[in-house]
């Protein structure tokens, strides 16, 4: 039994009607006898039966929360909503179309405990291997480049959702659309130590991804200037006594 107290796994889920099940039940598999946990799925106003898959789901996992949005707001804002209602210090992210292997978290609350001291520390994935179609790993691939030249965020794969990281520290970053493919660079900016950890990546076997390479683009490039601007302006010299 690991020596964490409490575990929030926080997934925003759109549109995953057939993955929300055997999702949770890996998760349920894959931190048994490790730590007590619960399991939030943030539903992003889904149109298809993702409600109902989930709401029965609850009637068999008392560790399972639901939250709704009332209307779509993106995977940011369902990744803040599930935050703001944990019960746990220690978060872990991770999509809701089963590509990240939920096998990894053990590996990732391990090389926390190796890690943490005591400043702020974040555990991120690293998909070494993609099983993303051609064009997907492409875009990514330049993004990564470009991000990582800019922003010196010390991760090859921020796109990567499972990560692990204190919630108080994301409590502590700026909110705004997107903030999830920035995390790491923002974390570093509350001097955060970023540790990177190689993890399984699988296909997505059911549903339909939501990915837009180029609207991705367009928003990507205007969140990257303005991330810049939030860390070259994060004043400097904070330290303080009582």
């Amino acid at each position: 039994m690991s020596d964490f107290a409490y575990l929030s796994i926080v997934i925003p889920v759109f549109d995953e009607e057939e993955n929300v099940c055997p999702l949770a039940k890996e998760i349920v598999s894959a931190l048994s006898g490790i730590c007590d946990y619960e399991i939030i799925f943030v539903n992003d106003s889904s149109i298809d039966n993702t409600d109902q898959a989930l709401s029965n789901l609850k009637k068999e996992m008392p560790q399972l929360r639901v939250i709704h949005h009332l209307q779509r707001s993106g995977q940011s804002a369902g990744l803040r909503t599930g935050i703001l209602a944990a019960n746990g210090h220690i978060i872990v992210t991770l999509d809701g179309d089963r590509q990240n292997d939920p096998a990894d978290i053990p590996i990732l609350l391990k090389k926390y405990e190796e890690c943490r001291d005591s400043n702020h520390l974040m555990v991120t994935g690293h998909r070494v291997t993609r099983k993303d179609s051609r064009a997907k790993r492409y875009a990514s691939k330049i993004a990564n480049a470009v991000r990582s030249r800019l922003l010196r965020d010390d991760n090859p794969d921020t796109g990567c959702a499972l990560k692990l990281f204190e919630r108080d520290l994301f409590l502590k970053l700026p909110y705004f659309d997107h903030i999830h493919r920035f995390l790491p660079a923002l974390a570093k900016r509350e001097d955060c130590r970023i540790v990177v950890v190689p993890v399984n990546h699988r296909h997505r076997a059911r549903g339909v991804s939501k990915y837009a390479n180029f609207e991705r683009l367009i928003a990507g490039v205007i969140d990257l200037l303005g991330v810049m601007w939030l860390i070259r302006r994060y004043p400097k010299n904070l330290d303080s006594k009582e």
